[in-house]
């Protein structure tokens, strides 16, 4: 599949999408379940793709924009915005395990529950 074509969405609904099952082709085995795309996957396709240019620069702001002809400014600008988007992934998450804590000091989970509710959901606390 195209890097430009990969997406995180499902294009008939735009809920998010989860990774099923995954297989390796030498030896046969097989995970299946409910896995999220890693955040760095998550991003836009322009944004991973500038990701991918600023890794392979060395990390040179400089390079980069070289590379996709943008002054030194609107490079940081965008590395900026990268940034942003990837902490707003992750607090989604911080926002999940919020919301089982409060069940959970409420009375509504059990603890059992709750820890069984954390360990589906990605990061930690």
């Amino acid at each position: 599949m195209e890097n430009e074509f990969f997406t995180d969405r499902c294009r008939n609904c735009g809920g998010a999408l989860k990774i099923q099952r995954m297989s390796c082709p030498s030896c046969g085995v097989t995970m299946e379940g409910s896995m999220e795309l890693p955040r760095l996957a998550r991003l836009s396709p322009e944004d991973r793709k500038f990701v991918e240019i600023f890794v392979l620069s060395g990390g040179s702001l400089k390079e980069v924009g070289r590379h996709l002809n943008l002054s030194y400014p609107t490079v940081r600008a965008r590395l900026d915005r990268v940034i942003a988007e990837l902490h707003k992934l992750e607090e989604v998450h911080k926002e999940e395990r919020l919301i089982v804590l409060k069940r959970l000091e409420r009375s509504e989970i059990s603890v059992a529950q709750a820890a069984a509710l954390l360990d589906e959901l990605p990061g930690r606390i």
